[in-house]
């Protein structure tokens, strides 16, 4: 074959329902990958797994080793499944995140969080333009609430502080990361509306964040793209009554990862919400759930999100790496997970239904190989 690409990828396989949906994700990729290949471009993927998480952490003392991020660092992109355990945290009660360890230690600033409704997967609202949601939250992910080297302090079980970062050179990182998402979201039909949420009106830090994405935005010149603020209530508020309107936003960490949970909800819960965080050279895909110990063997996972994440993972190489069999491999499993919900046949735990992961993992490789 002509312009054969081999990726090397990262796995980490997590804890918890982790394990379970991380196999059969592995095995529809590398389908999508076969089936994608023709004589003009092919790709294949190359894994190799790598320790971290809860289990990891009882094991070893460490929940995120130095050779799994020597590792991850060297890997063309990583895919990371669910991590952590309530009942096992760090000795200062926190629980064991070596997700966001990662995101720091990669760069990761820019969070992808796509929200987009699922045919024949019920949403909670009840307006039919709720059909068609389809934006995407982007959530700046070193900084903010969760900035690594401002630390929180506590006095005396007095009072307790945190700190918030925000700095011009992640700002100018991630804007340019959201103007160009938007851009190309546009050139595929999307509105170009691009939505910076703040709470500029009573902290100087957003003030300054909204300053620098407006600057960022004259900057970008691109007339087609349409540049608006929204306070983080409000926005809470219009993801509820007119998600449909939206397009891409932009937000700091914490705001960031509360709306993207409410993100979630409202395409159908977090089995259904993909993630990827995004960097000047490396990327982490990963579903936005936990690790659901309550569910663990029953074979009740939803594998949806990992499978979605392992989408947005082909993409981002296709597109970094001019591969088209990588990008059409992503496409296939998208457009396979939307053809094997259609029907509404399918109903996972999360939906009151009893479709687990086999149910829906033989659904969707059964599309791929019909495509």
């Amino acid at each position: 074959m002509n312009n054969q690409q081999t990726f090397s990828i990262a796995v980490f396989d997590g804890d918890g329902i982790g394990k379970e949906i991380t196999p059969p994700c592995l095995d529809l990729l590398q389908l999508a990958c076969e089936l994608a290949s023709d004589d003009e471009s092919a790709v294949s993927l190359d894994f190799q797994a790598l320790q971290a998480g809860a289990g990891t952490y009882q094991e070893t003392g460490e929940s995120l080793p130095e050779a799994s991020v020597a590792a991850a660092r060297a890997a063309d992109a990583v895919l990371l499944s669910a991590m952590g355990d309530p009942a096992v945290r760090y000795p200062d009660g926190t629980e064991i995140t070596p997700q966001i360890e990662l995101r720091f230690r990669l760069g990761l600033y820019a969070g992808i969080r796509p929200v987009r409704a699922i045919p024949g997967v019920p949403v909670p609202l009840a307006d039919p333009r709720a059909r068609d949601i389809d934006f995407v939250l982007v959530r700046e992910s070193i900084e903010g609430l969760f900035a690594p080297d401002r630390k929180g302090t506590r006095v005396d079980g007095v009072e307790a502080t945190e700190t918030l970062l925000i700095t011009r050179e992640v700002s100018e990182k991630l804007f340019k990361h959201v103007f160009a998402l938007a851009s190309r979201r546009k050139s595929e039909g999307s509105s170009g509306r691009v939505t910076c949420i703040d709470k500029a009106n009573v902290f100087g830090a957003f003030a300054f964040f909204r300053e620098i994405f407006y600057e960022l935005a004259e900057q970008h010149g691109d007339d087609a793209l349409t540049m608006e603020h929204a306070y983080v209530d409000a926005m809470a508020m219009h993801m509820v009554n007119q998600p449909w309107n939206f397009d891409v936003m932009v937000t700091e960490n914490m705001f960031g990862d509360i709306l993207s949970d409410l993100g979630a909800a409202i395409m159908g819960g977090m089995g259904y919400a993909p993630s990827a965080d995004i960097g000047d050279d490396h990327a982490v895909f990963q579903p936005c759930h936990g690790t659901a110990p309550d569910i663990v063997g029953k074979g009740l996972a939803n594998p949806v999100a990992m499978f979605l994440s392992g989408a947005m993972m082909l993409d981002w190489l296709g597109r970094r790496q001019n591969c088209q069999a990588a990008l059409k491999a992503g496409a296939l499993i998208s457009e396979s997970v939307d053809a094997a919900f259609e029907s509404g046949n399918l109903r996972t735990c999360e939906l009151g239904g009893d479709s687990g992961l086999n149910e829906v993992t033989a659904a969707v490789t059964a599309q791929i190989k019909q495509r």
